[in-house]
């Protein structure tokens, strides 16, 4: 039994996050306390693996979408795995202690990826562990006075790079100040055998999924399906680098940064909280009575009120007013454009006169 699901007033939350506190008994305020850098949120449940050896940098660098070969101790990043047609597969949160790199997922996808990563080793000088039962992740927006693991000398906190463009990286969105710019969000490794000893603050992970929202953070769990391309949710911000060498993927990355438009967008949506409904992921994001996308994420939030993600559309109207049917209604959403429909042909390549066309 997770230790911190027998504080007081703890609820535990469902689907992949079953095993963790939906909340503990006043979600706004949590989420008001995690903002501020206060509190803390219990993500035990995810898994952490560990990549050693003298290749490790570089056989990732070569596998992933970012560059990661010159990674230095104390260092993080974030990093697609990506199938042969470019859509996505895995999302990683890296940091390398200078003997091991840190490999931070869902749970759920670990043995996959894990699995994957030991077919690929080939005759590198690379050893994989699965380090879940040693470590926990703690996730937080502030600097809390932790146990924080250090196994090889170095303190294993990832920086979420979200904060900003990161080199070689691309963001789609275009606004004077990204929500993100406030997006301190770091994770934390302690060792389980510290974990019961915390005592801090703490906020469910409803209060972190608000947050994410309101920075226009996707999620692989969340926002990513069978289809999904890094450009449609804009995640060339954080974790593609665009000039790197070759990786699986590579091809269509940059084919449809220069030369074409991902087929799907993502938007934030505010929605009319009037109805007291919530949509839930996989609700249908609609424009008249044409389905136009599904909600991915949602979250009430304690400035903004009801706030979802969702994935649409490249080709709808970004000053149209949509609607999500949840429950039974149909709830009005007013997007706020993430990617824009114009988003990719960064290029700019005319098009050339088909070979004996007549001019006029």
């Amino acid at each position: 039994m997770n230790d911190f699901l027998l504080r007081p007033g703890a609820v535990e939350a469902a689907g992949r996050d079953a095993g963790v506190a939906a909340h503990y008994g006043n979600p706004l305020a949590e989420q008001h306390a995690l903002a501020a850098g206060e509190a803390i949120v219990d993500l035990s449940h995810r898994a952490v693996l560990t990549i050693s050896g003298p290749d490790r940098l570089s056989w990732i660098d070569s596998l992933t979408s970012q560059s990661v070969a010159g990674l230095t101790p104390g260092e993080s990043s974030e990093t697609l795995l990506l199938d042969p047609t470019g859509r996505l597969e895995y999302a990683v949160r890296l940091i390398d202690d200078g003997v091991a790199l840190w490999l931070l997922i869902e749970r759920d996808e670990a043995p996959g990826l894990f699995a994957w990563l030991g077919r690929m080793r080939f005759m590198l000088r690379v050893e994989l562990a699965d380090r879940t039962d040693e470590f926990a992740t703690i996730g937080t927006l502030g600097s809390p006075a932790l146990p924080v693991a250090s196994p090889n000398g170095i303190p294993l906190i990832w920086h979420d790079p979200w904060v900003s463009v990161v080199p070689g990286g691309h963001q789609y969105a275009v606004i004077a100040q990204h929500p993100a710019a406030g997006w301190t969000y770091s994770e934390v490794l302690v060792a389980r055998a510290d974990f019961a000893g915390i005592d801090l603050p703490l906020a469910g992970i409803l209060a972190l999924e608000a947050l994410r929202i309101e920075a226009w953070r996707p999620r692989f769990a969340t926002e990513a399906d069978e289809k999904s391309i890094p450009h449609e949710l804009d995640w060339l911000r954080s974790a593609v680098h665009l000039s790197k060498g070759c990786y699986r993927g590579q091809e269509t990355v940059a084919k449809v940064h220069n030369l074409g438009h991902p087929p799907r967008r993502l938007v934030m949506l505010h929605l009319d909280g009037s109805d007291a409904v919530l949509p839930a992921a996989g609700d249908e994001v609609v424009l008249g009575e044409t389905v136009v996308g599904l909600v991915t994420s949602s979250a009430l939030h304690f400035e903004l009120g009801p706030i979802a993600l969702a994935v649409i559309k490249r080709s709808t109207d970004p000053t149209a007013q949509l609607a999500v049917r949840a429950e039974g209604i149909l709830v009005p959403a007013a997007q706020e454009v993430v990617v824009p429909p114009d988003a990719g042909a960064s290029a700019n390549v005319p098009r050339l006169p088909r070979l004996g066309a007549v001019k006029r």
